[in-house]
């Protein structure tokens, strides 16, 4: 249904309506994510009482779904439960059962890892408060207060998962201790956030976070596994919770090996054409050394990347997209953390905060390619996470405060964004063959995270067949299919490690979009209808996009 649609809320929009306030309350830096107002000096505690009370809402949330289907049915009136709630209804299903399934077995509380678990919902939190007014620096100013209490809370959740037995690889604690220690010691991202360097709330979330992380080195670490994998059932799933439908993942490891050798022998083609070499290594140094395709120096950088995206928005509204207006704004930032990730964060939902595309680069890195690069900007920006995520926002009409800013499954989110990079391709936008290599280097990487990501943590033979995936083996294979810097594939290996079924959603969400996109353009849907449909109906599991697009 398209946004001009006229529809009135139904009564299980208003019960999400009702739930997304009720998790923001119980989450307040959900609340600052999704823009909504009166929780920003609000911080969650992050023990087993808040991980229980995420779980009681969302039963009772499971509850009123199921009450509503079972007073609808084929005799009822259409308005009791359209076309928009039916799809509501299983995304909720699907989504909520998943998260409580992880939540039954422990999850929650054993949450730790260099990406997505409390101490970076902290930090990163703090990274898109704003700072304008005097009430918005006392809202700063009362979260980071809260700090300690939410450091202590998340320690008891760890300890009550350690008396389980289940604790994160150490791998995962001593990255973990690394970003607490980057918290403490001058520069500090807590030293630019809009307080004094010396105030008391600065001086005391510091304090904490190095409690947090001597507590990490000296108590929790002596109970942490050395083994990486997670094993098979496990693994199988965060794999559904990402993807968004049932993966073989044997077949998907298979596929992820067949879909290297295609791209190395695409990219041993553009290296012949570049420098007449088959040496795709070679090719990257050669690329690494060309003054045209060379950046020195974040201020070079956050320029390129401003002019980079906002030449997308424009080159793309009106011919492949009709971008609506607020989405047509995206603001390009680098992040202090220095952590070595490429993210966005969407827009509020009313667009007040605008879209914004971070670079979180490492100490030390001076230098950046664009050959390389201007693929990300694709992927985090127009037609990736910015297009996808904006048309959702302004998809008021039939989609609920729920569908627009709390459900998002990375399978169809970043399977977007990466079935995005290749669309440009297609659209005319990697003519030079230096971009395109970069291109590849980037689905390369995607596909790459799948056999790795598969292999580490089902315990698979490596695919010479003489040993079992370990994480010094995964290195060296991550180096072998990317041209990512050091710094950068540091971070990214001990994301994998410690995220299992996340970084394979990228290249498995792509290729069921690409398969869908197929199936509906063989049902007779054109290109652009595909799009605008399916990007109408927000983030939704892969499996639920299908069902609404095909016959």
């Amino acid at each position: 249904m398209s946004s001009d649609t006229s529809r009135s809320p139904s009564l299980l929009d208003a019960s999400c309506e009702g739930f997304v306030y009720d998790l923001a309350a119980l989450s307040p830096t959900d609340a600052t994510a999704w823009g909504i107002p009166g929780f920003d000096g609000e911080l969650q505690d992050f023990s087993p009482d808040y991980w229980e009370a995420v779980a009681d809402r969302t039963r009772e949330m499971i509850a009123d779904v199921d009450a509503f289907d079972d007073g609808t049915d084929d005799s009822d009136d259409e308005d009791d439960f359209d076309e928009v709630d039916h799809v509501t209804a299983a995304v909720l299903r699907d989504r909520l059962c998943l998260d409580l399934d992880l939540h039954h077995h422990g999850e929650n509380l054993a949450l730790l890892n260099n990406i997505a678990s409390p101490v970076q919902t902290i930090r990163d939190t703090l990274l898109i408060m704003p700072t304008d007014t005097p009430e918005q620096i006392d809202a700063v100013r009362s979260r980071l207060s809260k700090v300690p209490a939410a450091l202590a809370g998340y320690r008891e959740s760890l300890a009550e998962a350690a008396g389980h037995g289940h604790v994160a690889p150490i791998r995962q604690i001593d990255e973990l201790y690394s970003q607490c220690q980057d918290l403490v010691e001058s520069p500090s991202l807590l030293d630019d956030i809009g307080l004094e360097r010396d105030s008391a709330e600065v001086e005391t979330a510091k304090k904490a976070f190095e409690e947090m992380g001597d507590w990490l080195s000296e108590k929790l670490a002596t109970h942490a596994p050395k083994e990486d994998a997670v094993g098979r059932e496990r693994y199988q799933r965060f794999s559904h919770l990402f993807v968004g439908d049932t993966v073989d993942l044997d077949e998907a490891y298979t596929w992820g090996l067949e879909r290297l050798h295609e791209i190395d022998a695409e990219q041993q083609a553009i290296a012949r054409q570049l420098y007449d070499t088959d040496d795709v290594r070679q090719a990257f140094r050669r690329l690494n050394n060309e003054p045209d395709y060379t950046l020195h120096g974040t201020d070079a950088l956050l320029e390129w990347m401003q002019k980079t995206a906002d030449r997308a928005v424009d080159a793309l509204h009106g011919t492949a997209f009709d971008i609506p207006e607020p989405v047509q704004t995206i603001e390009c930032c680098i992040d202090p953390a220095g952590t070595g990730g490429i993210f966005y964060t969407p827009p509020s939902d009313d667009f007040s905060r605008p879209g914004r595309m971070w670079w979180s680069v490492p100490a030390g890195q001076e230098k950046f390619h664009t050959w390389q690069e201007l693929t990300t900007v694709f992927h985090e920006g127009v037609p990736g996470h910015h297009l996808q995520i904006g048309q959702t926002l302004v998809e008021r009409q039939n989609l609920n405060l729920w569908r627009r800013v709390a459900c998002w499954n990375s399978g169809h989110g970043e399977g977007w964004a990466l079935y995005a990079e290749q669309l440009m391709e297609e659209l005319g936008h990697h003519e030079d063959p230096a971009t395109r290599m970069g291109l590849l280097d980037a689905q390369r990487l995607r596909a790459a995270r799948v056999v790795l990501d598969i292999g580490v943590h089902l315990g698979k033979k490596v695919p010479e067949g003489t040993m079992t995936w370990d994480a010094t083996y995964a290195k060296a294979f991550l180096r072998e299919n990317t041209a990512m810097d050091e710094a950068n594939l540091r971070f990214e290996l001990n994301r994998y490690l410690g995220w299992p079924g996340q970084a394979p959603s990228y290249a498995l969400g792509q290729r069921l979009w690409q398969q869908t996109r197929d199936d509906a353009v063989a049902q007779g849907m054109t290109v652009p209808e595909f799009h605008s449909k399916a990007l109408s109906l927000g983030s939704i599991p892969m499996s639920i996009l299908r069902e609404q697009l095909l016959d």
